[in-house]
């Protein structure tokens, strides 16, 4: 998401196309938002103020914030293969998604995601 906003190069080209798509439908688990806003914390990527940052997702209509669920966390119990606690929490939203019926894809290019091989990743 930060690369997406700051315009980054290293943005797969898959995952600009759904982020440049005005009728994606966007989950971004709390997690990964939480995530983000320590990325600007430590000044990591161009974007210079939390402030801006949230601005920019909360004024997103495509973009809904996934709270951590207990359902959630449930749900982390079959992702053991991600490693990394809060990349299994982000998968583990996806998994919860699957299971209430939605069709899903992580936009990353995390390597312990994509050889977990638990959901369908776009990159």
């Amino acid at each position: 998401m930060i690369w997406y906003l700051e315009g980054n190069l290293r943005l797969g080209a898959a995952a600009k196309a759904v982020m440049d798509d005005p009728v994606s439908e966007l989950i971004l688990p709390i997690i990964a938002l939480a995530e983000a806003v320590d990325i600007v914390d430590k000044g990591r990527t161009r974007i210079t103020d939390v402030s801006i940052l949230l601005d920019r997702v909360l004024n997103d209509p495509r973009i809904e914030i996934y709270s951590l669920t207990f359902e959630v966390l449930e749900q982390s119990l079959a992702a053991t293969a991600v490693p990394e606690i809060h990349d299994r929490l982000i998968v583990a939203t996806a998994l919860r998604l699957q299971s209430l019926g939605h069709g899903v894809a992580l936009l990353t290019k995390d390597n312990q995601i994509l050889t977990a091989a638990l959901v369908p990743v776009v990159w």
